[in-house]
């Protein structure tokens, strides 16, 4: 398989997307190099390209099995789409892994446990503002990135809403201060309870401004904001206190997402 072609490909078709998504390209294309070199795409069968899922999955989790799974599939039947393949050769592949993925289950609180926990952190926000960070998680669904970036010129204390429409680099890998969302189409007004909204504008009514206008700024931080091994655990520290089984703060997205789904709220609305 061309590994220019791939790289062409995403690089064409897979614009404005975040630094952190596009680094998951980065490492499809590795793949590629390093398994299947300069090998013409025409010549490469299902039993090559299944040789190739087995051996890279050896190691991996199932996660990120389908991840490169999906992007080579999305190239190839592009492809077939054009006639510069005659047949796609992902078709029917078994993925393959030996880390075993976390069960769904271990991903997120229940209904009950997300009510112990929103209660909880509410109780300790004058304790500091990792427990503003884990309340609001449970408020919004959103990302540990889109979080940390929110400004305070975000919140729309008139509407009850939050913007959300940027992500802010809390790692190494991560591109410096703020930087676009995973695509356009994760930019959202999220409408947020009143007794939430008081609660953060006392925040910003108490506490002093920052250079960036952060609402999770930490002057002691290496990348300027509450970081995510911090609020973990935090979050596991809470959770143990409640006689809870720990969660990350990504469990928390899939918490939000499951108390909407078990209020009846509709599923490509969630989505």
């Amino acid at each position: 398989m061309r590994d220019e072609y791939f790289e062409n490909w995403f690089k064409l078709y897979k614009t404005n997307l975040s630094t952190t998504t596009l680094l998951h390209y980065d490492i499809t294309l590795k793949e590629i190099r390093a398994h299947f070199g300069n090998k013409p795409s025409q010549r490469i069968k299902r039993h090559d390209y299944q040789q190739f899922l087995n051996q890279f999955g050896a190691n991996k989790s199932r996660e990120t099995v389908e991840k490169v799974n999906t992007h080579i599939r999305a190239l190839v039947q592009d492809a077939v789409e054009e006639q510069i393949l005659l047949h796609d050769f992902t078709r029917k592949a078994k993925l393959s892994e030996t880390i075993p993925a976390k069960k769904a289950e271990e991903k997120h609180l229940d209904f009950l446990e997300a009510r112990q926990l929103k209660k909880a952190a509410k109780m300790q926000l004058d304790q500091g503002l990792g427990y503003y960070l884990i309340y609001l998680a449970l408020a919004t669904g959103a990302r540990f990135s889109e979080l940390v970036a929110l400004t305070r010129t975000d919140f729309d204390f008139d509407n009850c809403t939050i913007r959300i429409d940027k992500t802010w680099g809390y790692m190494k890998r991560s591109p410096e201060g703020f930087d676009p969302t995973k695509n356009e189409k994760t930019n959202r007004i999220i409408r947020i309870g009143e007794k939430t909204m008081a609660i953060f504008r006392r925040l910003f009514d108490t506490s002093p401004p920052n250079i960036y206008n952060l609402v999770f700024f930490s002057e002691d931080s290496k990348y300027k904001v509450i970081s995510n091994t911090g609020a973990n655990k935090l979050l596991q520290k809470t959770l143990t206190e409640l006689g809870i089984e720990p969660i990350t703060m990504h469990g928390l997205r899939h918490t939000h997402a499951s108390i909407m789904l078990f209020k009846g709220i509709s599923i490509y609305y969630v989505s």
